[in-house]
Parts: structure tokens; C-alpha cells; sequence
């Protein structure tokens, strides 16, 4: 089975000239089209940012159809209104100094193998770019990215719905494929991982 990934693009804020892409395996609307798109051709639908989720949770059933036929749906973002089977809130990190936005990656787990900490915490010596917040997990969900006190910051879950949902407390994991650092891994590992649902049957 081929990768087929459906973008949403929220082209009415800052995401706004994301919606050019050249990926062969990568189509994208603008997210008030989901309602009038069939959704047959794509097994993996991927939502990050500033999407409107007041949208996403009148159009819930739309998220939860495409996860019942066993594909897979990506949301990168802080999640605040509840149109994605089985996710929390996101739960914003509390500080008491910028350390606290450091993280770790769980061991065996995919997505960050081989990215470097400081690469994912510090932006020009600043920290708290990459995840500000964490998720609740669902039972049994595989956890991939924590704060050093082991709230989870991205994870995957297979057993919610009959489908998979990846969860990300930040921007979108396939957003790093231009990094000149180790987090270009990311967006590699994103990838890989997407075509092992698809194709390699991990349900």
C-alpha cells in the first residue's frame, strides 16, 4: 500500500503558505475543506497547529470515520476541545526555571532515535521551543517523548480506535525536514514510521 497523506493547512493564521507541496506523498487543503473531501485516496490524515478546532470538533465524526477504516491521524498542537478519540487536553508545563522545558526520549521508541537533546530544547540558547506542554496518555499508548519528569510529550496510540493516533505537544513532526541539526531526523522518522502503519500492519 502506497503513503497517502492528507495536510490540513490552517492558511487563515500563521500557517498561511504552508499549503504548497511537493511531496508526492503529501496532498493539502485548506482544513474547511475536510467536510467536502473524500477522504478515500489517504490513510493518513495530519493536523498540526493553528488548525480551528472549534471545526474539528463540529466535523469529530469526520476524524473518527477515517480512524474506524484503520488509518492513521497526526496532530501536532495543543489540543483544547475534544475531536480526537482517546487524547487528553494538553496540559500546559508548569516552571520554576527553563530546565523544566527539558526533555527526554523513551528508550526503544520511535520518532527521536539519535536526535540530540539540546537540538529539540534550545533554539539560540533559549529553551521551551519545541514542547511547552504535555498529554494524559491513553492506556496502553506508546510513549516516545517525555519531560524529564515523564509527563509524555508525544506518543502513539493503537488501541483507542481501530486506527492509530500519533499526538505531538508541538509543531509538526514533519516540519523538520530542512533542519541543518539532528532534528532533520525527526521528520525522517516521522515518515518511516507513517509508512509502517500504512504498510506494515502494526495494528
Amino acid at each position: 500500500m502506497e503513503l497517502k497523506i492528507l495536510e490540513l493547512s490552517a492558511s487563515h493564521a500563521f500557517g498561511a503558505g504552508e499549503i504548497e507541496k511537493t511531496d508526492s506523498y503529501i496532498s493539502v487543503i485548506d482544513e474547511y475543506e475536510l467536510e467536502s473531501t473524500d477522504l478515500s485516496n489517504y490513510n493518513v490524515l495530519m493536523i498540526t497547529y493553528f488548525a480551528d478546532q472549534e471545526y474539528l470538533y463540529k466535523h469529530k465524526r469526520i476524524i473518527e470515520n477515517f480512524l474506524s477504516e484503520g488509518k492513521v491521524v497526526v496532530f501536532c498542537g495543543h489540543l483544547f476541545r475534544p475531536w480526537l478519540p482517546g487524547a487528553s487536553l494538553f496540559m500546559p508545563k508548569k516552571l520554576n526555571s527553563y530546565q523544566d522545558y527539558f526533555v527526554q526520549t523513551v528508550p526503544g521508541a520511535p520518532l527521536f532515535n539519535g536526535v540530540e537533546i539540546e537540538d529539540m530544547v534550545l533554539n539560540k540558547g533559549v529553551a521551551g521551543f519545541f514542547a511547552r506542554g504535555y498529554y494524559y496518555t491513553p492506556e496502553h499508548a506508546e510513549v516516545c517523548l517525555t519531560f524529564t519528569d515523564g509527563k509524555a510529550i508525544s506518543y502513539i496510540d493503537r488501541h483507542t480506535t481501530n486506527g492509530t493516533i500519533i499526538v505531538h505537544a508541538g509543531r509538526s513532526l514533519l516540519g523538520f525536514e530542512n533542519a541543518t541539526n539532528t532534528l532533520k531526523k525527526i521528520s525522517e522518522q516521522t515518515l518511516t514510521l507513517l509508512k509502517n502503519e500504512v504498510c506494515g500492519g502494526n495494528k
